[in-house]
C-alpha cells in the first residue's frame, strides 16, 4: 500500500498544476490593414498547410507557415498579389498569420487542383 501512495501522490501533484490555457496574444489594430488587398477564403482543410483565397483578381493558393490553415469563410486582409511570405490579417479571427503565396490570379478550378495536388504529394502535404 506505500508503495502505490509513492507513485499516486506525485502523480497527484503533476496533475493539480496542470491547466488548459487559451493561447491569446496581443490585440490586433485592424485599421491598417483593412487599406490592403481583401480576400475570403474558399477552399481549406485541417489535414494540408495549403489554402485558396477569392480576391478581386481571381484566386490565390497559400500555404500557412507557423499554424493551421484559416477555415474556409474566414475574410483575412493581405498582400495576395505577390509570391512570397506574407503577413496576413484574419478579421473573422482577429489574429495574424504569416502565409506563403504560392500562385496568385488564377482561375478557381485551377486553384483548386493545384491545392490538391499540393496536398497528396509523396509527403503527406
Amino acid at each position: 500500500m506505500k508503495k502505490l501512495f509513492v507513485f499516486i501522490l506525485p502523480l497527484l501533484f503533476i496533475a493539480a498544476g496542470c491547466s488548459k490555457q487559451e493561447l491569446v496574444g496581443p490585440p490586433v489594430d485592424p485599421t491598417p490593414w483593412l487599406s490592403k488587398e481583401r480576400g475570403i477564403v474558399v477552399g481549406s482543410d485541417f489535414s494540408c498547410d495549403y489554402f485558396v483565397v477569392e480576391t478581386m483578381r481571381g484566386y490565390s493558393v497559400l500555404r500557412s507557415w507557423g499554424g493551421s490553415p484559416p477555415f474556409r469563410g474566414s475574410v483575412l486582409y493581405g498582400d495576395f498579389s505577390n509570391w512570397g511570405v506574407k503577413t496576413i490579417y484574419n478579421r473573422s479571427g482577429g489574429y495574424l498569420l504569416n502565409a506563403d503565396v504560392r500562385d496568385y490570379w488564377m482561375p478557381y478550378f485551377q486553384a483548386m487542383d493545384q491545392v490538391q495536388q499540393l496536398c497528396s504529394g509523396p509527403f503527406g502535404y
